[in-house]
Order: C-alpha cells, then structure tokens, then sequence
C-alpha cells in the first residue's frame, strides 16, 4: 500500500483522474492551468495531451472524446484536436468555474461550480443533449461525487462545510432526495476533497491539507489511512487491470518545498481492492 509516483507535472491543482476503459488509460487535469494529462499503464508512457482553457473537470463520452467543463459555465467537446462548445456559458456563472464532476449510468452529468464572494456554489444535472437543471444552492466547495454499488444513493462533497453527504437517487429521473450527512470530517483531518467508491460499496475520500486519503465503511466508519508525500490530496479513481488500482492527484505542485516532495504528481496504489467501473457520458452527441 505504499504510493507510487507514475508522472510528476508540478499540477498546482492535479484532479480528476479518472480510467478510460476503451483506451486502458488515466487521464488527469491540472486545473488552473488548463492542462490534461494521459497515462498508459501498459507502456508506462505519459504526456501532456491539452494546453488551453482552464478545465475544472471532465467526463469520458460514449465515443471516447472528452466533456470538458470549464470557467463561466462553459462546457465544451475534446475531440481531435479541437473543442466544440456544448454550453458556451450559464450567465449566473459568469464569475465563477466549475469544479467536480461525474457521469451516471444514464449519460446524464453532475457537475458542481465554485462558490464566489457574492454567491455560494451550486450543483446542477446536464441531461443528454444538452438540458441543465439546478439541483442544489448554498454549497461552500462543490467537490468529490460517487455512486453506490446498487446506484440507489449518491455521495456528494461540499468541502467547505467538512461533509460528505449521501442522497437517495433515482437512475430513470435522475433527481436527488433525502439529503443526509454521511460523514463529518474533523478540522484537524483537511478538507474532504474527490471521491471514489469500491466494489464493497466503501468510500475513498482525499483530503486537501491533509496528506492522506481515508476509507470509509458504507456506515461512515474510518476503516484505514494512508498518507502521501504531500500536503494537498486532491482526487482518486480505480483504473488498471481488473479496476485494481488506485491513480491519486495531488497540487501544490508549484511549492514543493512547502507542500512536500510529491506535491503535483500523480500517484498509483496496487491493492486487492476493486473499483467499480465509472459511467460515460452522452452530452451533445
């Protein structure tokens, strides 16, 4: 259980890891610096894919291409080469970005936005093609989002407030209900950040300033640790063979002496845990 460094860009904010199961590969983004990354485990190749807009996260589409979701409300197709804008922008969130996301099994998206100084975040829903519903206000940080193993409930992250939360969730509407806190975390533990869940139905969190992610019994109970060579923990995903390993984001990449040696990197874990698969999403197609 040991990480291991696979790829170190200096990501002042590495996240969204996350497997494409077509290609066998991790693809990551640095935030603030509008980059993607690709990694091919079978090869041990990496590389720098995308250098532009800021992208606060992405999803996997049916045909392979990537959903970007960026600043103002903006979400745009990454095919070959070149973008095709989606949404060009949502007026309401002109001054901010958006931030986590994740397809469900129905090719709808969740994806969050970052509060700013005159507003708290939000958390919509984008239906296929291109409808967007506002689902939740006065959200801190919208952050780490995962779906049970029989898809009945959701886990959603708003990491200002320190809480997980976990929702009933139903897959033919895609509406939310019943919102409860599954987990709080204590101040001293850093900010929960993204968010992932194993084929037991256990939840993996990051912590942001706290150099480590947790696993979480599916009744809230911390079940194990384990800390990194830097400060800022930022996402994970299960990818590999058999979705047998864990791919780890870190930031603060632009600091490390302060934020630790790994900070930016991207990590693995090999472990005898198993993910469950992550959903594409079917925006605009």
């Amino acid at each position: 259980m040991q990480p291991e460094v696979i790829a170190d860009y200096a990501c002042e904010c590495g996240e969204n890891p996350l497997w494409h199961a077509v290609e066998k590969a991790v693809y990551w983004c640095d935030i603030p610096a509008g980059r993607i990354f690709r990694f091919l485990p079978k090869t041990g190749k990496h590389e720098q894919i995308y250098h532009g807009e800021l992208v606060g996260g992405f999803t996997i589409q049916t045909d392979g291409s990537l959903l970007l979701f960026m600043a103002r409300g903006s979400v745009k197709l990454l095919g070959v080469g070149k973008l095709i804008t989606v949404i060009d922008e949502i007026e309401s969130e002109r001054e901010t970005r958006f931030n986590d996301v994740i397809a469900d099994p129905e090719g709808r998206v969740f994806c969050g936005t970052m509060s700013t100084a005159q507003r708290p975040g939000r958390l919509y829903r984008l239906d296929p093609p291109s409808k967007l519903t506002l689902l939740l206000e006065g959200i801190g940080c919208s952050n780490g989002l995962g779906f049970t193993p029989d898809l009945k409930h959701l886990y959603y992250t708003d990491s200002f407030a320190r809480t997980i939360y976990i929702f009933d969730y139903d897959q033919k509407s895609g509406e939310i209900s019943n919102r409860h806190v599954f987990v709080q975390v204590p101040e001293e533990d850093g900010l929960p950040d993204g968010l992932t869940v194993d084929s037991m139905g256990y939840i993996w969190s990051a912590r942001w300033d706290g150099s480590s992610i947790v696993r979480y019994t599916p009744g809230g109970k911390l079940d194990r640790r384990i800390l990194f060579p830097a400060k800022k923990i930022t996402s994970l995903v299960f990818g590999g063979e058999g979705l047998r390993e864990i791919y780890i984001t870190t930031g603060g990449g632009e600091n490390k002496p302060a934020e630790g040696a790994g900070a930016g990197a991207l990590f693995r874990l090999s472990q005898e845990i198993s993910g469950t698969p992550e959903f594409c999403s079917r925006i605009g197609l």
